[in-house]
C-alpha cells in the first residue's frame, strides 16, 4: 500500500494490498536514540509529547499538527524535557519521508488514528497509537495487517496492559483463587459537560481543515466536531464507550479470557444531555460468549461514584470477586479483592496513576523488537467490542457476530458500521 494512496480498496472490504515493504530496519541500535515524531499535540498528544521528550534514549524530531494555535505549549514541555525544540511539520505524509525517523506516535482524534497508523508501516515506521485505534471494525483489521505485511510495532494506548499490578490481578484470578470467572462488568459513570449548541462557520486562522479532515469525507467546520468534542459525534469518533470505556474493555476481556462474542445487545442513547452530541450518554450493553458474559454500563450525568470511582472492572468468580479501579480521587491505581462473603482481604496500590512502564516499553520494543503488551491484534479486539456495543446502540436491537469473518450475521444494515465511506481523492491521487 502506497502513502499516497491510502485505503484505495478498503472502503470496500479488500486487504492491505502487499505493496512497497518497509526498508526492513530492526530499531534504532543500542547506542543511538529512538528518533520519534508526535502527530496530534493537543490533550492526550501533549502529555505524550511531556512522557515521550524526558526519556533519556529518545529524539523527539518532530511534532506534526494541523492547527498552528495549538503548537507552542507542546513546543514549549518538548524543549523543557530534551533540551531543544522539534521542527514543526503540518503534514505527517512529510515526516514519513524522512528515514531518520524510527516511530510515529498518533495520537490525532480518531479518524485519523487508522490512517495514520497504515501509512507509517508502509513507510517503515513503528507507531504508538492512541485509543480507540479505529474508526470501525474494517480499519482495525487493515492496521493489523499493514502492521504485520511491514513487520511494524505497533503499541496502542491502552495503558493498562503495562501497569504492574493489572498483571498481577490477572495472574491472581487465572490461578483460581476466586474460582472459576464467568463474569466481568464494566463500568464508565461520571459527569460529563453539555456542549450546547453551536452553529457552523468559516474555518478559523491557522487550521488546515482539509488535511485534519483527511480521507473521511468533509463537513463543515464546527466548533462542536472539533478539538475536545469531536468524538461525540458518529462522523470522527466512537463516544465514551471507545474514549474512557475502551480501557477497562480491554482489562475485562484480558481477565476474562475471551475475544469476539457472537450476540450483543442491550441499549444506548441520550437520557440526559440536550446538545449538540450525537453518542450515547448511557449504555446498558452485553456482549454474550460461550460460558461467559461481559457487560457495560455508562452512564455520563453521574455526580456520584460507583464503588468510589467513575471508572472500573468488576471480575466475578464463583468463590469472589476482584475490583480494579482508580482510587483516592483518581490519584492511584489498584484492585482489591473479595472472598464469597464479600470479606475484603487484599487491596494492592500502584502509587502515582502516571507511573506506568507503557511509554518506555514501547521505546524497549522499538529497540528489541518485542511484541508490545497492547500489541495491535489485542487492540483491535477490544476496539472492536465498543464498535459493536456502538452498533447495538445506534440499531437498538440485538445482534449477531461472526468471528471468523469480523461481520455480523445476515444483517446488511448492521454491516454498514462495519467499514466507512472515504473521500475519493485520497484512493486517487496525491493529497494536496
Amino acid at each position: 500500500m502506497k502513502r499516497r494512496g491510502f485505503l484505495k480498496t478498503s472502503a470496500v472490504g479488500a486487504a492491505v494490498a502487499v505493496g512497497a515493504t518497509s526498508d526492513g530496519r530492526a530499531g534504532a541500535s543500542a547506542s543511538n536514540k529512538v528518533t520519534l515524531a508526535i502527530m496530534g499535540v493537543r490533550g492526550r498528544g501533549r502529555n505524550l509529547t511531556q512522557y515521550f521528550s524526558q526519556m533519556p534514549d529518545v529524539d523527539l524530531a518532530y511534532v506534526c499538527d494541523v492547527d498552528q494555535n495549538v503548537v507552542e505549549p507542546a513546543l514549549k514541555i518538548a524543549e523543557e524535557g530534551q533540551r531543544k525544540r522539534p521542527r514543526v511539520v503540518e503534514d505527517i505524509r512529510r515526516v514519513l519521508d524522512d528515514p531518520r525517523v524510527d516511530a510515529i506516535v498518533v495520537a490525532t482524534p480518531i479518524h485519523w488514528h487508522a490512517p495514520a497508523t497504515i501509512l507509517a508501516c508502509e513507510a517503515g515506521k513503528d507507531v504508538y497509537v492512541e485509543k480507540p485505534i479505529s474508526h470501525n471494525v474494517r480499519e482495525g483489521r487493515l492496521m493489523v495487517q499493514a502492521a504485520k505485511t511491514h513487520d511494524r510495532i505497533v503499541q496502542v494506548g491502552t495503558q493498562g496492559r503495562s501497569r504492574p499490578n493489572t498483571i498481577q490481578l490477572v495472574d491472581y484470578i487465572r490461578s483460581g483463587k476466586i474460582g472459576p470467572v464467568h463474569m466481568a462488568k464494566v463500568w464508565n459513570c461520571q459527569m460529563r459537560r453539555n456542549i450546547g449548541y453551536k452553529q457552523d462557520e468559516p474555518v478559523p486562522a491557522g487550521i488546515n481543515y482539509d488535511l485534519w479532515t483527511g480521507p473521511v469525507p468533509r463537513l463543515p467546520f464546527n466548533r462542536n466536531r472539533y478539538h475536545g468534542t469531536v468524538n461525540w459525534h458518529w462522523h470522527y469518533g466512537a463516544g465514551d464507550l471507545g474514549n474512557d470505556g475502551i480501557h477497562w474493555m480491554d482489562i475485562a476481556r484480558w481477565v476474562l479470557g475471551v475475544d469476539y462474542p457472537t450476540e450483543i445487545s442491550g441499549m444506548g442513547r441520550k437520557l440526559y444531555f440536550d446538545d449538540d452530541q450525537q453518542t450515547p450518554d448511557t449504555q446498558v450493553l452485553t456482549f454474550n460468549y460461550k460460558d461467559k458474559l461481559l457487560m457495560y454500563e455508562q452512564r455520563l450525568w453521574n455526580t456520584y461514584r460507583m464503588n468510589s470511582g467513575q471508572n472500573g472492572v468488576e471480575i466475578y468468580g464463583t468463590e469472589g470477586k476482584a475490583v480494579v479501579q482508580f482510587f483516592d480521587d483518581r490519584r492511584q491505581y489498584g484492585f482489591k479483592i473479595y472472598d464469597k462473603k464479600d470479606r475484603q482481604i487484599q487491596f494492592e496500590l500502584a502509587g502515582n496513576r502516571d507511573n506506568n512502564p507503557h511509554y518506555t516499553s514501547f521505546i524497549d520494543c522499538v529497540r528489541t523488537r518485542k511484541t508490545p503488551n497492547a500489541d495491535i491484534e489485542v487492540g483491535h479486539i477490544s476496539t472492536a467490542l465498543c464498535h459493536l456495543g456502538n452498533t447495538v446502540s445506534r440499531l437498538n436491537r440485538t445482534l449477531r457476530f461472526d468471528p471468523a469473518s469480523e461481520s455480523f450475521l445476515d444483517d446488511p444494515e448492521a454491516n454498514h458500521y462495519i467499514t466507512r465511506e472515504y473521500r475519493k481523492h485520497w484512493s486517487s491521487q496525491p493529497f494536496v
